[in-house]
């Protein structure tokens, strides 16, 4: 019964959820659960449960929410916000605060890692203030109680926690110095109004999850950030979300790991390239958590997290190797580096470059995991065979074009953008016909 469409459509409403990008069996485990604890024999008498009561309404998509976050995930965007921050302190003559958005926000690692990143590089407490922004209540409740474990501390510099955490038993208390600095509320990204009397913000956070919406949600979103965006501000988004904001127009601002992008042209700016998106393998389901549903305060939004990995056989050979298999395989290697496991990930594509034909989304995967660990040579090396495999690979493209820049070969950078212009015209062509 919990297949039934109904459940589907309803995320979809309230959320942006497009089954196809986690696929429908995290969603009817989630429906299943709920029944249960609805104590609901039929999806009829479970489906008038749901509509009836705003607390269910909650619990169910707190079911199919499954945050996955730790502090400085993606550390070069912290770094390179921290170097933002400071001109545009110096832009504005110090006028006023600078102001930072985070959603959606989970716990609250990220904007507390916008905070510490900001006070650690010099900036006093009444440069900045952070908002931070959740579909969960659940989670909002979490970041405002700032109690962590160590799964929120990955990485190798953890420095941080000895200068903003207190150990308190097996979890780590963050100081008050940090939490005064943001602002935590439940909000939705759906809305069109989401903040409106606000003044648009000078960062906005929003990663890894425009990859969850079809593209009407996706344009419907973006509009909404680039209302909250100054027109002089940057957005910093996930790693294999770069070619959706190419195609809405947004540049990046040619710093490598930092996947931030702006609406200014860089120095002796690109030619304009608005690509159309290569669509991202699909993440491998995994269980769904249960939760104690909280009670509802208004209308929310949070970040899907793509699914860890499904062993691959050994054994494949590319004479045997299915169609199925490489599917299996490539949706693995989207959820690990889309959970920041970059080992896994790179793991993930030498299984499939030793059981499959090489193909160009593997190749990517491996330039982009080289690009976050700050190796640029060896990302150009393979952003180039993922092109010399799909010439007009959109992702690739924008990638290298941005790390190039970033290293000053403008003629190239542009090169890149001239040659993926001509393919976009000439499928806009083709779809004409």
């Amino acid at each position: 019964m919990s297949s039934d469409q109904r459940f589907f459509d309803f995320l979809k409403e309230r959320i942006g959820l497009d089954v196809g990008s986690v696929g429908p069996a995290i969603i009817e485990r989630a429906v299943r659960q709920r029944c249960t604890a609805a104590r609901a024999l039929t999806a009829d008498e479970y489906w008038h449960t749901l509509l009836g009561s705003r607390d269910e309404q909650q619990a169910l998509i707190e079911a199919v929410i499954v945050p996955e976050t730790w502090f400085f995930r993606y550390p070069e965007s912290f770094a390179t916000l921290a170097k933002l921050a400071a001109k545009r302190l110096a832009a504005i003559n110090n006028m006023r605060a600078l102001r930072i958005l985070s959603l959606p926000c989970s716990t609250g690692e990220e904007p507390y890692s916008i905070a510490m990143a900001l006070l650690d590089a010099g900036l006093a407490p009444h440069q900045f203030k952070v908002d931070g922004m959740d579909v969960s209540p659940l989670s909002v409740e979490k970041a405002r109680l700032a109690l962590y474990g160590k799964n929120s501390f990955r990485g190798q510099d953890i420095d941080f926690r000895e200068r903003h955490f207190t150990a308190e038993n097996d979890n780590y208390r963050l100081s008050g110095r940090v939490i005064e600095q943001v602002r935590l509320q439940v909000g939705n990204l759906l809305d069109p109004a989401l903040l409106a009397s606000e003044p648009p913000y000078d960062f906005v956070f929003c990663r890894n999850l425009l990859i969850y919406f079809d593209q009407p949600t996706q344009q419907q979103v973006f509009e909404v950030l680039k209302r909250l965006t100054h027109v002089d501000g940057v957005l910093f988004i996930g790693p294999a979300e770069g070619s959706l904001l190419g195609r809405f127009g947004m540049r990046s601002i040619g710093i490598p790991q930092s996947f931030a992008f702006s609406r200014q042209s860089a120095p002796e700016p690109l030619a304009t390239f608005v690509p159309t998106p290569t669509p991202l393998p699909l993440p491998v389901q995994q269980p769904v958590r249960s939760v104690t549903p909280p009670p509802v305060r208004s209308r929310p939004f949070a970040t899907v997290v793509p699914m860890p990995q499904v062993a691959a056989a050994p054994s494949a050979t590319p004479s045997d190797a299915t169609p199925s298999d490489a599917a299996t395989l490539l949706a693995n290697i989207a959820a690990l580096a889309n959970e920041g496991k970059s080992a896994e990930a790179r793991a993930a594509c030498d299984s499939f470059l030793r059981s499959h034909e090489p193909v160009a989304q593997v190749f990517y995967w491996l330039g982009l995991l080289s690009d976050v660990a700050g190796s640029a040579l060896e990302a150009q090396g393979f952003y180039r065979k993922a092109l010399y495999l799909e010439p007009q690979h959109p992702d690739a493209l924008m990638h290298l074009a941005a790390l190039l820049q970033s290293q000053g070969d403008t003629a190239g950078a542009r090169r890149l953008q001239a040659r993926a212009a001509r393919s976009e015209r000439a499928a806009d062509s083709e779809r004409k016909r």
